[in-house]
């Protein structure tokens, strides 16, 4: 079985981070750069960051941003918001992103989807679907447009045929609530499909997640759990194990000592390097050993050893 990815998403309106709920992200609770580097540091597999405000605002994406966390993220970055044509996509693919997400105008202009299959290859497009009620109506454009006549399973099979390389699968009702993913949507769509889908809105504990994968999910995405809650992707992956579910973030090192003595800084990095992966580059380990007190002691020995 092929090992699950545990994706924590970045909802942004330009260079702020915001959250709210239902897509009404009305509060501003930080910089997406600092997002993107404290989840840099825990190890996740990989990020996506949407600007929720693009499309409504008329414009594309970021750019500049995108070139900036792409210095200092080494994991995956897919990056949604604002995409309309191809060139969209090749600027987000040359500024670091290694994935863009396409929603509103994967339905609006479909033709998009099959040119950026054949310009530059289904494994860089991630379409977006959205929908709100049980029946799986697709909306768009933030969720303040419905799409007459088009649900979940039938969109996803025709982004499938356009050439979507994955399907990001986010059930509005639920996003930011913390009340669990929408299961019956997850197990419509990935029944119908054969290529990943991510879920996405609602996770609020790892039993959300389990039950997520269990639903046919590939990949489990959440913003508010581990944005509001003590949870964090190590501990996902820990509870997603203990249940049998292999993912792709690594246990934790097991290297005793107290971090507060220095002289144990080079004795973690010199155990990382023996611990299998080659550990994150020497730059990010500085960073973080630096920030101690911003990040648990549990993550530091978890990170270091990861391969990237």
């Amino acid at each position: 079985m092929l090992s699950k990815r545990i994706i924590p998403t970045i909802l942004c309106r330009g260079r702020q981070m915001v959250k709210g709920a239902r897509f009404d992200s009305w509060r501003t609770v930080g910089l997406a750069a600092q997002a993107v580097r404290i989840h840099q540091m825990r190890g996740v597999d990989e990020i996506v960051l949407l600007d929720v405000a693009a499309t409504a605002e008329g414009r594309g994406p970021d750019l500049d941003l995108v070139a900036e966390l792409a210095e200092v993220c080494f994991m995956p970055l897919a990056v949604g918001g604002g995409v309309r044509t191809v060139d969209d996509v090749r600027a987000l693919l040359r500024s670091g992103a290694d994935k863009v997400v396409i929603g509103t105008a994967a339905i609006e202009l479909p033709h998009l989807i099959m040119e950026c299959r054949e310009r530059i290859g289904s494994q860089a497009i991630v379409a977006s679907i959205d929908t709100i009620d049980d029946l799986g109506q697709v909306y768009i454009r933030s969720g303040t447009m419905p799409v007459g006549g088009l649900f979940a399973k039938q969109a996803a099979q025709n982004l499938v045929f356009l050439g979507a390389g994955e399907l990001l699968l986010t059930s509005i009702a639920r996003e930011g609530t913390l009340k669990g993913y929408d299961l019956r949507m997850i197990r419509a769509v990935a029944t119908a499909v054969d290529i990943p889908v991510i879920a996405h809105g609602g996770a609020g504990t790892y039993q959300d997640m389990l039950e997520a994968i269990e639903a046919g999910a590939d990949a489990v995405a959440a913003g508010a759990l581990f944005q509001f809650t003590d949870s964090t992707p190590q501990g996902a992956a820990a509870y997603l194990a203990e249940r049998g579910i292999e993912t792709r973030i690594p246990e934790p090192m097991e290297i005793t000592g107290d971090l507060s003595d220095p002289g144990l800084k080079e004795l973690v990095w010199e155990e990382a390097q023996k611990h299998g992966a080659p550990p994150v580059p020497r730059e990010v380990f500085d960073m973080l050993w630096d920030r101690r007190g911003e990040v648990s002691d549990e993550e530091i020995l978890g990170l270091i050893g990861r391969h990237q």
